[in-house]
């Protein structure tokens, strides 16, 4: 009897060891952390880099998976014990398919939500910075509206504009539905000529997305923790 006694506490021991190195692992790998020592259990999740779809980045880009994502999302809406979603964003844009799937999806989380950008969120990452319930940007961070573009050989048909035009109406129409910004200026704002060297489009700090309606507020992270904060605590 005085042996398992013993034996007991060395598993507990290193069932313990074991979940935290699952844990840094996970958090390597992922950049998820599982569990914080905060009044309220919220989930952070990060967009940094390029948003891979359905084709690999180059080698050497840092990338966001979608495939990462996703069960992410799925997690936060199906555990009881995440009371809310904090989504941090740095990210220079990518798949437009991938990116808009998972603004639709980060739009359907029932439970409070909230996007942080920090340095950039450009391109498709516009439709994911306005997708929570709440939305913040640093002063010294910048947005590129810009119109799709495509890499790589298309063909040159009527039919090729015709799909370009459907998905920028997708884009355009999300992120006048989740933003203070009505289509009709999101799109001048993206055929401006006067600004972007190689392209049309517009480039826009914290404070302009701001006053455009594009975001809700300047903040940083310990506003965007408060905003979660209130909304976890009157719900």
């Amino acid at each position: 009897m005085k042996k398992q006694q013993n034996r007991q506490p060395a598993d507990d021991l290193q069932a313990e060891t074991d979940r935290r190195q699952l844990e840094k692992q996970y958090e390597e790998d992922r950049g998820v952390v599982f569990k914080t020592r905060c009044p309220h259990a919220i989930h952070c999740m990060t967009v940094v880099g390029q948003v891979e779809g359905h084709v690999d980045a180059p080698q050497g880009q840092k990338t966001t998976k979608y495939e990462h994502v996703i069960p992410q999302l799925v997690a936060v809406e199906e555990d009881p014990e995440i009371e809310a979603l904090l989504i941090i964003l740095n990210t220079v844009g990518g798949d437009v398919e991938a990116g808009l799937a998972l603004a639709e999806l980060i739009a359907g989380v029932s439970k409070p939500s909230a996007t942080l950008v920090l340095g950039g969120g450009h391109s498709i990452g516009i439709p994911l910075a306005v997708s929570a319930r709440r939305s913040f940007i640093v002063p010294t961070a910048t947005m590129t509206i810009h119109p799709v573009r495509h890499s790589g050989t298309m063909l040159g048909v009527p039919q090729t504009m015709k799909y370009f035009e459907q998905m920028q109406n997708r884009i355009t129409g999300f992120v006048a539905a989740h933003s203070n910004m009505d289509e009709e200026r999101f799109v001048q704002l993206m055929l401006h000529t006067g600004e972007l060297v190689m392209d049309m489009g517009t480039v826009l700090d914290g404070r302009r997305a701001v006053k455009e309606g594009l975001i809700d507020q300047l903040g940083s992270l310990g506003d965007a923790l408060k905003y979660l904060y209130q909304e976890i605590e009157s719900g």
